[in-house]
């Protein structure tokens, strides 16, 4: 069965001075402020489409990397994935690097590794950014 999930953006303004509001409609989760200022230099309390991007990239890769050990017969006690999105202005997403760090009984570094390179080239989010560059990282704990 297909899902859809819903988010929607209210801007106000031009791009360099003006601001808008993510809001997660599917979730509930809230609303979170968006500016030029918050993608392009820095933060300052506000998210940016780079920063939901990395939250998707982390989370739907140690969902595809636990499937897949599980299903090798290796399920994970834990993984800890971050997603670092280089957002570089006039030019756009130059790059994702995922790193993880893995507590994994009965397998050992190599097979962990082969396991996260297939995590990252399936994973749905991965396939969906396929025309960007993605690096890993990859380690037991």
């Amino acid at each position: 069965m297909a899902t859809t999930r819903s988010a929607h953006t209210v801007w106000e303004g031009n791009l360099l001075e003006g601001n808008g509001v993510v809001t997660f409609d599917s979730s509930g989760i809230g609303e979170q402020p968006v500016s030029w200022p918050s993608r392009a230099e820095r933060a300052n309390g506000k998210t940016s489409p780079e920063e939901l991007i990395a939250a998707a990239h982390s989370s739907c890769f140690s969902m595809a990397l636990s499937h897949g050990l599980a299903g090798a017969g290796t399920p994970p006690t834990k993984l800890v994935t971050s997603a670092d999105v280089t957002f570089q202005p006039g030019e756009g997403i130059t790059g994702i690097h995922l790193t993880v760090e893995g507590t994994v009984p009965g397998i050992d570094n190599d097979a962990f590794v082969a396991a996260a390179e297939d995590a990252k080239k399936n994973c749905p989010v991965s396939q969906a950014l396929t025309g960007t560059t993605i690096t890993l990282s990859a380690k037991l704990a």
